[in-house]
């Protein structure tokens, strides 16, 4: 995958969108990949944390204009928007606590992403804000949506609609991020973090967040088949019932 770079080591799954030239903008083919990247996180046993970052000086620039640009209207609303919203909705749906290190600019598709982690560190030269209706267009990454489940309504109509921009420091004060570091030590406040997580459980902690996605009401109905299926496959009538299928019997569960 050309534009991420993923590293699963010591507990923490390291993922890198490796775009630096453009900014580290998205295109559908990088979205695909993400897809793709977050089925192999979502099943690594050895990945209980996930840092997400950007390569050079940005954390990432948004969608990619040149690509969006030149799609039809159809292509646009029907793969570039839908795709895109699948691709984050994995990212935040993973069952492992998400860590964004934004160590650049964090605007429009990138507020997007970044709203996907569960925890953001802003490193203290960088900006954040929603700009696309100054070219035209929405946030159309659940941009309006997913961040004022985040973020509050308020924020999100002072960048999206009046286009208000907030430095770090501001933006820990109004909760669009979480902790502030010095410009370069981002990662390394992650990496803390992220080992600090050794102490809390895993299974606990997974049961933690697909609750509190579900109260935001993100995947609410798999987030409780899932829990409801977890506690029957824990019981021995699932054994009961399996041995009675492979004898070719009807269970007595009695």
């Amino acid at each position: 995958m050309e534009h991420f770079l993923l590293d699963i080591s010591d507990g923490i799954a390291r993922l890198t969108l490796n775009r630096p030239e453009r900014l580290n903008a998205l295109t559908e083919k990088m979205m695909d990949d993400l897809m793709a990247l977050c089925r192999q996180i979502e099943h690594a046993e050895d990945a209980h944390v996930v840092i997400l970052t950007g390569a050079g000086k940005a954390f990432c620039a948004g969608g990619d204009i040149d690509a969006w640009a030149a799609r039809s209207v159809e292509g646009f609303g029907r793969h570039w928007l839908r795709d895109g919203h699948q691709a984050l909705d994995a990212l935040t749906r993973l069952r492992q606590p998400v860590i964004a290190v934004l160590n650049g600019h964090v605007l429009g598709g990138g507020l997007e992403l970044a709203a996907c982690a569960d925890y953001r560190i802003a490193e203290s030269h960088i900006r954040i804000g929603q700009p696309e209706p100054a070219l035209g267009i929405i946030p159309g990454w659940s941009g309006t949506q997913r961040t004022v489940r985040r973020f509050g309504s308020q924020l999100v109509r002072r960048m999206a609609i009046f286009g208000e921009e907030f430095s770090a420091s501001d933006a820990l004060t109004l909760g669009l991020v979480d902790l502030v570091a010095e410009k370069g030590q981002g990662l390394a406040a992650a990496t803390d973090l992220a080992d600090r997580m050794r102490h809390r459980g895993p299974v606990a902690t997974e049961l933690v967040k697909m609750l509190i996605n579900a109260a935001e009401g993100e995947e609410s109905e798999r987030v409780f088949e899932s829990l409801a299926g977890w506690v029957a496959a824990a019981q021995p009538e699932l054994q009961v019932g399996l041995a009675a299928f492979k004898d070719r019997k009807k269970a007595d569960f009695w």
